[in-house]
């Protein structure tokens, strides 16, 4: 019966653990079900939760059986019903009685259900339901502006026909994405992106997370706009290695990889850096860089800063790219389509079930589920970690961007600054001037850039697949603190590019520029450029939550305490 227990108190999630539904169900180490069990439990019950919190609330069972949560409710009374096997517990279990011996009226309720949705039998509701076909009905407008799940295909294990004649065989090809967007939310469809190689758009509720090419590292969730940064740079074997400085979960450092390893008679010992100074998330990029076979690749510098990292050391002497996808204020990232939703029944007036339990009388061993952090009614179960990659901050917004923008500025500036590079992308999944084009101008304005030759990457040079994207820069002047002339600010824009989110490119809100310079002065054998006050960092007034926020997943409120505690101690 453990099950039931395990699956309620993953979902109730009363230590507001983060991440999605795959990684809190296989952190837990204490389980005594298989991860995979809990998983499928969740998964199907979620499916029919539409239509089970209706069963269950008229039938009233809440009220009745006041050893049941919503969670549990929902969860027994699926398996009661649908489950092969029934409900998986002694006969004599006291949850398992608490459902059984309303058989007959959950099932006749359910019965009424399946009719009123229009299906003869059970067998053509089920398949309703696997095709979300139960789903609340959109108008077209808000069908075609519809995230789709992004599928990159994995060219370090395979490679896109392999996966068209295998994982998607059957699947029939989009001749555009308003096709995707439009069609049913688990229709076997695709459709291949015409600006990224290896990139496939499909309706948000395939069911792919448990396929043998997504647990093998075949194929790779990740937002098409998150595939920019990588494709800007253009890589090619005279590039040498590449760093990504912000490196986890790591979707871009694979992205990476598999961009330098697909390069003709590239060279053996071309490396791509990836650092991450979050302890955590270094785990997290390690376990992604040996799924995506990248470890032969990648050199993971864990728990290392790149900020500092020495520009002029040996060690990054052959460096000639640099990806930054740097802390931001996550403001383009969407909610995720492909979201398990599970509707929880609500307890009707009267049932307190739990919450009206006995303060003073001892729960009794077994009934593990606390019931007084029951969730909302509706929970959304993100099904991977692909989206977002970034962590939301509270506090006033003129001064996170502020002190955002300062963070970012800085990290561009120090790329500028290795010896060898010659090109760097710079982006961020904001909406914000300040963070995006408001960066890249104070960048260029910048003594590094001037004295290094740093120069937007325009338009007509850019790769053709995004060369051709028409959504560029925008212009917020009240927001600049330097100076620029017409003709740069027109350059500078059109080469900027941008993702909106909500509209019928099924993106979210993302920036990406690219900064190159095509001669790299010799080196005369110093480390660092002459640093003007105007460039030399200060650091931000909120230094450690910026830089945290960048990688971890620590508290916001907690952090939000530290540093008032910091500021009182300095003002002392």
């Amino acid at each position: 019966m453990s099950l039931y227990y395990e699956a309620a108190a993953i979902l109730a999630n009363p230590d507001k653990t983060g991440g999605s539904l795959v990684s809190r169900i296989y952190k837990k180490k204490d389980l005594k079900s298989s991860p995979g069990q809990v998983f499928a439990l969740v998964a199907e019950a979620s499916k029919w939760s539409l239509v089970l919190k209706d069963v269950i609330e008229k039938c009233r069972l809440l009220a009745e059986e006041r050893k049941l949560t919503p969670i549990l409710a929902l969860l027994l009374t699926h398996d009661l019903l649908l489950a092969k096997n029934g409900v998986a517990a002694p006969a004599t279990h006291v949850l398992k009685l608490a459902v059984t011996r309303h058989k007959a009226r959950l099932g006749a309720e359910f019965t009424k259900a399946r009719i009123r949705y229009g299906h003869a039998t059970l067998a053509a509701f089920r398949e309703a339901v696997n095709n979300g076909e139960l789903d609340t009905e959109e108008d077209a407008t808000q069908k075609a502006v519809r995230h789709p799940r992004w599928v990159r295909v994995n060219a370090l294990k395979t490679t896109l026909e392999q996966q068209l004649s295998t994982t998607f065989a059957g699947f029939k090809e989009a001749k555009t994405l308003s096709e995707v967007l439009l069609a049913p939310r688990a229709s076997k469809m695709y459709f291949r992106d015409p600006n990224i190689p290896n990139l496939l758009a499909l309706p948000s509720k395939i069911e792919l997370g448990r396929s043998s090419a997504y647990t093998s590292g075949q194929i790779i969730f990740q937002d098409k706009a998150s595939c920019f940064p990588a494709y800007l740079l253009d890589l090619s074997q005279d590039d040498g290695d590449v760093i990504d400085g912000c490196a986890a979960p790591g979707n871009k450092t694979t992205h990476l990889a598999a961009i330098v390893s697909s390069q003709s008679n590239s060279r053996q010992n071309q490396r791509v850096i990836a650092f991450e100074r979050d302890k955590v998330r270094t785990g997290t990029l390690q376990k992604m860089v040996k799924l995506a076979s990248a470890d032969k690749v990648v050199s993971v510098k864990g728990s290392s800063d790149f900020i500092a990292a020495k520009p002029g050391s040996d060690e990054f002497a052959n460096v000639g790219a640099i990806l930054l996808d740097p802390s931001c204020s996550g403001t383009g990232i969407v909610g995720r389509d492909d979201a398990l939703k599970m509707h929880l029944p609500i307890p009707q007036a009267g049932a307190d079930h739990a919450q009206k339990t006995s303060k003073n009388k001892k729960r009794k061993r077994g009934d593990e589920t606390d019931t007084a952090s029951e969730p909302a009614a509706v929970l959304d179960l993100d099904l991977d970690d692909s989206t977002p990659e970034e962590t939301l901050m509270d506090g006033k917004l003129s001064e996170r961007l502020t002190a955002l923008s300062k963070f970012q500025l800085h990290i561009l500036n120090h790329a500028m600054r290795f010896d060898a590079a010659r090109k760097i992308t710079y982006s961020t999944c904001s909406i914000h001037f300040e963070e995006n084009e408001g960066v890249v101008f104070q960048a260029l304005a910048s003594t590094v850039a001037r004295e290094r030759g740093w120069k937007i990457l325009k338009r007509e040079r850019q790769v053709e697949g995004l060369k051709k994207w028409n959504v560029r820069g925008v212009w917020e002047e009240d927001k600049l603190s330097c100076v620029v002339d017409e003709e740069t600010k027109k350059e500078v824009l059109q080469s900027c590019i941008r993702c909106d989110k909500g509209t019928e490119e099924g993106t979210m809100g993302f920036f990406v520029a690219a900064l190159v310079r095509d001669d790299v002065p010799t080196s005369n054998g110093s480390t660092e450029v002459a640093v003007s006050k105007d460039d030399e960092w200060k650091g931000f007034s909120e230094d450690e939550a910026v830089q945290e926020m960048a990688s971890t997943t620590t508290s916001v409120e907690n952090d939000t305490k530290e540093r008032k505690k910091k500021r009182r101690k300095e003002h002392k």
